[in-house]
């Protein structure tokens, strides 16, 4: 599916947006690739889970404490790099061979690390199997995140969808390897939306990607 006034810019005609809260009785489940008719009972039981119910015994983890790379398996690592540094921007910091290289942005030892050690020629896995959903990757800006949408167009790479979570807003797609990639922009804090008693209370809905593109 074309955007409108963006020809070179597509959407999968299947991409789906959850119905609020409201629609569908419970708290929706946050991603941009959640199907889009359901039933309440098609929901993951954790969704209407309060958070304050989760919430472990122990101390919480230090503030400070980051996610600080993602290590992905590809099955050709010129293909992969020209996907994360051709496209996308990332800095190739370090690389062995046709076996593994490591990306950053701002000179970062690593963000993203790339092997074949164990992938190389290989498929990705199958549906119905466990292993790394999507890797996120926030941009400091919205303008930012608009450039990463013109580099993907560019490129001629279909988005899988695009969604505003209230804390954020995500574009969806696929790496070369099929590995879910999602790009996106935190809101500022202040602008979370949440319940009455102070919970984040994030959704899905549609992003108006022609808005983003005018930043």
């Amino acid at each position: 599916m074309a955007v409108p006034g963006h020809s070179n810019l597509r959407v999968q005609e299947s991409f789906p947006y959850f119905p609020s809260s409201a629609d569908a009785g419970v708290a929706a489940p946050v991603d941009g690739r959640t199907p889009d008719k359901i039933s309440s009972s098609s929901i993951p039981a954790f969704a209407t889970v309060s958070i304050m119910e989760t919430k472990p015994n122990s101390p919480s983890i230090d503030s400070g404490v980051r996610i600080g790379h993602v290590h992905l398996k590809v099955t050709d690592l010129d293909r992969a790099l020209k996907f994360y540094c051709g496209v996308l921007g990332f800095e190739l910091m370090q690389r062995f061979g046709s076996q593994a290289a490591f990306i950053s942005a701002g000179g970062y030892h690593h963000h993203i690390g790339l092997n074949t050690w164990e992938s190389k020629g290989g498929s990705p896995p199958p549906p119905g199997t466990t292993g790394l959903y999507h890797v996120a990757i926030l941009y400091p800006t919205r303008a930012s995140l608009a450039d990463a949408l013109r580099r993907l167009m560019a490129a001629n790479i279909e988005l899988d969808g695009a969604a505003d979570h209230g804390v954020s807003e995500a574009l969806y797609l696929r790496d070369p390897d099929k590995n879910g990639v999602e790009l996106y922009r935190d809101r500022p804090q202040s602008e979370w939306p949440r319940t009455q008693s102070g919970e984040i209370a994030m959704y899905t809905r549609a992003l108006n990607l022609s808005d983003l593109l005018s930043e």
